[in-house]
């Protein structure tokens, strides 16, 4: 893991994950379901992610050219967890 609640200009990422020269940021949300839980990521909350994501891509190597994802883990009131791979396409 490369950070935990980490602040950018836009707000905080849950969670960035590095892998060789990959980063990924995820974004958890907790609801009674896994519906209910995807429907609390907003367009304008991905964009504020998004800015706070090319914050954190500015101290990387390759900086804005480093590949990226975007995940949402949802997290149900079970506590199961279902990853959203290439949530914000």
């Amino acid at each position: 893991m490369a950070a935990r609640c980490w602040r950018g200009p836009g707000g905080e990422i849950d969670l960035i994950f590095r892998k060789a020269r990959a980063v990924t940021f995820v974004e958890v949300k907790r609801a009674r379901t896994h519906a209910l839980a995807a429907e609390r990521v907003s367009a304008r909350q991905q964009a504020r992610i998004m800015a706070s994501a090319s914050a954190f891509l500015a101290g990387e190597p390759s900086g804005q050219d480093t590949e990226t994802a975007f995940e949402v883990a949802l997290v149900d009131a079970q506590g199961r967890i279902e990853i959203v791979s290439n949530a914000f396409v």
